[in-house]
């Protein structure tokens, strides 16, 4: 039995619905699960964990400086045990882009940082431009016409692929 930390960044919430996905799947295997925000985790001691996985979303294209100022700041803690990481973006809908080796924004995220987890994963996530801020929507709408993908501003589409996360979840448990 493993105690997991698994921390989210996720701008309108479907990273954290992605880990609170990913959390039973890992408890089912008789470890412990801890979820919490990655912007809330400064003052968690990392040696508590055997096993720590970072979620983290894209918006415009980047991943939340959060994210990085939290892996440089612990990187020793995380190189000193099992680790994995997932990313969610729209662009992962496509799927030629929908695994590490293959999506622009997990290879951005590689050579940012020089962190290696073991386990790396590319999720779909879920389009809401209802939900979305006017400017925002606007913005997204534009982005997701060039790349041919929805534009209808009352769209909710869920790309997500909830059988490749729970497929994620059992490699975590098994790490």
């Amino acid at each position: 039995m493993s105690a997991i930390l698994l921390l989210y960044s996720t701008v309108d919430g479907h990273t954290r619905t992605i880990c609170e996905r990913i959390a039973p799947v890992i408890e089912a295997a008789s470890h412990t699960v801890t979820l919490e925000r990655i912007e809330d985790a400064g003052g968690i001691e990392l040696s508590a964990y055997d096993k720590i996985v970072i979620g983290a979303s894209i918006r415009y294209g980047r991943h939340r400086r959060s994210v990085f100022e939290f892996i440089e700041a612990r990187l020793s803690a995380l190189e000193s045990r099992p680790t994995a990481f997932f990313t969610v973006n729209i662009v992962a809908r496509k799927p030629e882009k929908d695994r590490p080796e293959t999506n622009p924004y997990m290879r951005k995220f590689l050579r940012r940082t020089c962190w290696r987890p073991r386990l790396l994963d590319v999720f779909a996530g879920r389009l809401d431009y209802p939900r979305c801020r006017p400017l925002d929507r606007l913005a997204i709408r534009f982005i997701l016409w060039l790349s041919k993908g929805p534009t209808d501003p009352n769209a909710v589409i869920e790309f997500t692929d909830w059988t490749r996360v729970d497929a994620f979840a059992r490699r975590v448990a098994e790490m």
